[in-house]
C-alpha cells in the first residue's frame, strides 16, 4: 500500500466519521483530491485507488497534468467490457481571462469564479463538442480585503446572471474561510457560507437548484461537513506537506 493510498483511506474513513456525527450519509460528501504541485504519477496513484475528482489551483500545471492523464490512459491494455477512468478535474484557483480559454478547453469544474466577465469568457470559450462546463462561485464569506470571492451581498446578482450563461451549468458555491481557532469557530464559519446558499436557493431568481456547497479543507473537513458542506477539497492529508 502506498502512503497515498494509505492517507487516502484515512480521508475517507474522516469524512465518514464527520457525516455520521452529523447525521448524513457518508455519500452526501464528495472527496475532491487537491493534486496541485504535485506530479502525474501521484495522480495516478490515487486513481489506482479510485479516486476520480482532482482539483488543481494552477490552470498551466494543471492542463500538463490532465493530458498526461490523458495519454496514460490511452497506454493502458484495453480491457473488454471495462471502460478507462473517467476522471474528472475542478479548477479551483483563481481565473485570469488571459487564462479562460485553457480552463474552457480542459477543465470540467471551475470552482473560482467570482466576475461575470471571466464567466461569459468561459461560456463563449467552451469547446461545442463537451459538455458544459460545472460551475461554483466563490464567495468572500469573511470579507478579506486579499482574498479572491463575491461579497455574500453582491451573490445574487452574479448567481442570475451567470445561471443563464449557455455552456455553463451552475452547481453551488465555494468558499475558502480564514482558519479557525477551534471546531465551534471553524463551524461558525462554515454556517455563514451555509446560508448563503440556502438563501440563494431559496431566492427564487435561479431555473435550477444549487447541489454543491464547496467548503472545508484537511484542516476543517470534520465542521465543514458538519456545517452542511457537499465537497471537500483535501491535498496536505492525501499527497503530503507541499
Amino acid at each position: 500500500m502506498t502512503m497515498i493510498v494509505r492517507n487516502l483511506q484515512q480521508v475517507r474513513d474522516r469524512i465518514t466519521t464527520a457525516c455520521m456525527a452529523a447525521g448524513r450519509k457518508p455519500d452526501d460528501v464528495r472527496l475532491l483530491a487537491v493534486s496541485k504541485t504535485f506530479g502525474a504519477d501521484a495522480v495516478i496513484e490515487a486513481m489506482s485507488d479510485g479516486q476520480r475528482a482532482f482539483g488543481e489551483n494552477y490552470i498551466a500545471e494543471g492542463v500538463e497534468k490532465i493530458l498526461a492523464l490523458r495519454a496514460f490512459q490511452s497506454a493502458q491494455p484495453a480491457q473488454p467490457g471495462v471502460p478507462p477512468a473517467a476522471l474528472e478535474w475542478h479548477c479551483i484557483g483563481p481565473v485570469q481571462s488571459n487564462k479562460t480559454r485553457l480552463v474552457a478547453e480542459h477543465f470540467d469544474w471551475v470552482q473560482s469564479v467570482d466576475r461575470l466577465k471571466i464567466a461569459q469568457r468561459l461560456s463563449e470559450q467552451r469547446p461545442p463538442h463537451l459538455p458544459p462546463l460545472q460551475i461554483c462561485l466563490q464567495v468572500n464569506i469573511d470579507g478579506g480585503a486579499n482574498k479572491s470571492g463575491v461579497a455574500p451581498g453582491e451573490l445574487q446578482a452574479l448567481a442570475r446572471e451567470v445561471a443563464h450563461l449557455p455552456n455553463l451549468v451552475l452547481r453551488g458555491i465555494m468558499a475558502i474561510p480564514e482558519p479557525a481557532i477551534d471546531f465551534a469557530a471553524a463551524c461558525a464559519l462554515h454556517a455563514k457560507t451555509r446560508a448563503v446558499f440556502d438563501q440563494l436557493n431559496a431566492s427564487g431568481v435561479l431555473p435550477l437548484r444549487l447541489d454543491t456547497l464547496s467548503m472545508g479543507m484537511t484542516a476543517d473537513l470534520e465542521a465543514a461537513i458538519h456545517s452542511g458542506s457537499t465537497m471537500v477539497r483535501v491535498g496536505t492529508a492525501i499527497f503530503g506537506g507541499r
